[in-house]
């Protein structure tokens, strides 16, 4: 095929890890249904756990995840790629040993497998990676693919990586007497307390392997890409991303759902799923507080008993996620003796579900979580307004969003540990109080917000079909310097 006629063909490469797996299929469809060719890459690990899941994933394509998205017409290749750990390996409880590799020895194999993927014709001409890789701006350099960078988190959080200079120069980062007040001088954005900003940038150690992957893919990487897009919507952070562009072109497409929203024709989840909809389906619309603290952040043995004991005296009916990992992979017994069955007329809990179907169930009221972006997306879709209980990295700047900013959710504490007093307390506020309703009424408008973003002229769909028409662009200026380069070396 002529290089300066080749239609677009993406690598797409999500972090190893659910939530970023999701927002990362989620662009494949949108963009397999523009007319591009896709080559989607997960992790074995990642890929044999999605298969695991879902029992209907068996054809003969050998446990293609998207399988059912290429029958519906959309050119989406399935690839995986060797971590560096056996299929067996505990990433969870070995998190600093993993994503040390990830940082360190991952781009080999990464180097191998795109080696092999630029090959065939028509080759790939575009790399999509996630924000936190290392190693993208040398992979697309060597191989002269267009380098896209995917922020799945709000924009927000990526401007306050982004300035890591300016909380360092200021005192607010890695610093021996660290200064504790407001944080006004990120262009783009409000004044922030350093507690809103993310579990990493907090810490006294910034040694970290997170703290270290943050400065060398975040604040030195994504400088070097030649497109941002990011999972946000340009209303919701219209200063924050204005302030970003003025350095780089970045550009607001969400929120990026799957087609049907509750159903897709790609699975995603790393667990089997427990069909609620039958239990809901039994009680009063509005009354059901969902609780869930997403596929990867962890919480307390002791954490856990308060929020139990919590629910339970606020006598008020809730689905309640309990992954089996939710303290650690060596700790299954976290619930107080005989509580399943004191709430079994009230409460249902179940080790994983399919989030959207239970979120988007009249009879759900409110969230209890732990703030992770996605979920931040789909309960504003529903208009489910929330509890914040921030667990780790970005999740305390998106509960600044939600509380602070959005006023559509409460703050359960703003300490590490938490009581069942407060849970109950909180759990009644957001149900029964007169705030609830208040809350519900702001958080349909952030909603509308969202709905018109997604529309035919809305802001999101504008922002992406720029993106698509300056990533051509791009790849036809990369491929006509590239045909010249061929002319005059020959």
């Amino acid at each position: 095929m002529n290089q300066a006629h080749q239609k677009p063909h993406a690598i797409l490469f999500p972090y190893p890890l659910q939530g970023h797996v999701i927002p990362f299929v989620n662009l494949a469809i949108k963009l397999a249904s523009n007319g591009f060719t896709i080559t989607f890459i997960n992790t074995q690990s990642v890929h044999q756990r999605i298969s695991k899941s879902q029992p209907n994933i068996n054809d003969v394509e050998g446990n293609d995840i998207f399988s059912g998205a290429r029958k519906s017409g959309l050119d989406i290749r399935d690839v995986t790629i060797y971590d560096g750990f056996p299929i067996d390996f505990d990433r969870s409880l070995n998190h600093d040993t993993y994503f040390e590799t990830i940082m360190n020895d991952f781009v080999f194999h990464v180097d191998e497998l795109v080696g092999k993927l630029v090959v065939p014709d028509p080759s790939p001409n575009i790399l999509v990676a996630d924000t936190f890789f290392v190693w993208p701006s040398t992979i697309a350099k060597k191989y002269n693919l267009v380098n896209v960078s995917y922020w799945t988190e709000p924009a927000l959080v990526l401007s306050v990586y982004y300035h890591l200079d300016l909380l360092r120069k200021n005192g607010h980062y890695d610093c021996i007497d660290k200064r504790h007040d407001i944080i006004d001088y990120i262009p783009g954005v409000k004044a922030i307390k350093r507690t809103d900003l993310s579990s990493y940038i907090q810490s006294n150690d910034t040694n970290m392997v997170e703290n270290r992957i943050i400065h060398k893919a975040i604040f030195t990487g994504v400088k070097k890409a030649e497109f941002i897009i990011c999972n946000t919507v340009q209303e919701l952070e219209s200063e924050t991303i204005v302030a970003l562009q003025e350095n780089q072109p970045i550009y607001a497409i969400g929120p990026l759902f799957s087609p049907g929203f509750t159903n897709s024709s790609v699975s995603t989840s790393l667990w089997s799923e427990s069909d609620c909809t039958d239990w809901l389906d039994t009680k009063p619309q509005g009354s059901v507080l969902y609780v869930s603290f997403g596929s990867y952040a962890h919480t307390t043995k002791e954490n856990i008993m308060e929020i139990a004991h919590g629910l339970e005296v606020s006598e008020v009916d809730f689905i309640w996620v309990l992954r089996p990992d939710i303290v650690s992979s060596e700790e299954i017994d976290y619930l107080p003796v005989g509580y399943k069955d004191r709430i079994k007329d009230r409460g249902l809990i179940v080790p994983w579900c399919c989030q959207t179907v239970v979120i988007s169930h009249p009879a759900v009221g409110g969230f209890l979580t732990h703030c992770g972006w996605n979920s931040i997306l789909e309960s504003i879709w529903c208009s489910v307004p929330f509890i914040c209980f921030p667990l780790l990295t970005d999740q305390f700047t998106n509960r600044k969003l939600v509380v602070d900013d959005w006023k559509i959710g409460i703050n359960l504490c703003d300490k590490g540990s938490i009581t069942r007093d407060e849970v109950a307390e909180n759990v009644k506020i957001l149900m029964r109080g007169k705030a609830a309703e208040e809350m519900k009424q702001k958080i349909k408008k952030i909603r509308k917000k969202l709905e018109d973003a997604l529309a035919i002229n809305g802001s999101s769909q504008v922002n992406f079909t720029k993106f698509m028409d300056d990533l051509k662009s791009k790849i036809k200026n990369k491929n006509m310097l590239g045909l010249e380069n061929l002319r005059i070396s020959n």
